[in-house]
């Protein structure tokens, strides 16, 4: 039930809602990979960047609650985005990161493949959530930017954490 702290990466600004990104100006994103897809979740609603190590189970949860860890003594529960997007399970043994977000009030840690850049986005490059987006990513996205090399799909914490 511990984690281990990746130092450099750190938000340290809580936000309100954890919601989408404004198109007026630059927006800027914590990005993270899942399944060679590039994700980015507004920087001031991440906490920290961990390694979860030994997430201990919780009996009848979400599929996609893989558990909780302990973090300096706070109980953060784990989410794992690949199941909560409906990705299939990444590779077996492979060593995961955990985005730390808080959300109305609870600490949560966003299971992804691996972490990105911090990344400031020009308002230009901003596009609506395309209607071709799978029902589950529609659900949680607020956009996308158009990269060199690909899509940053943005993703609202809040619907994200939202488990029905």
């Amino acid at each position: 039930m511990q984690a281990s702290r990746v130092d450099g990466h750190t938000g340290g600004e809580q936000a309100g809602s954890g919601g989408g990104a404004g198109v007026a100006e630059a927006a800027t994103f914590v990005t993270f990979m899942i399944g060679g897809q590039a994700f980015g979740v507004p920087v001031l609603v991440v906490q920290d960047i961990l390694l979860p190590d030994r997430i201990a189970p919780i009996p009848l949860a979400h599929p996609a609650v893989r558990g909780s860890i302990n973090v300096r003594g706070k109980i953060v529960t784990v989410v794992d985005v690949r199941a909560r997007l409906g990705l299939p399970a990444g590779e077996s043994g492979e060593r995961r990161m955990g985005v730390t977000v808080e959300n109305q009030g609870e600490l949560y840690a966003l299971l992804v493949d691996r972490v990105g850049d911090v990344l400031a986005m020009p308002a230009s490059r901003f596009q609506e959530k395309p209607s071709s987006l799978s029902a589950a990513w529609a659900e949680v996205a607020t956009g996308i930017y158009r990269q060199n090399d690909g899509l940053l799909v943005t993703l609202d914490v809040q619907r994200l954490l939202t488990l029905n």
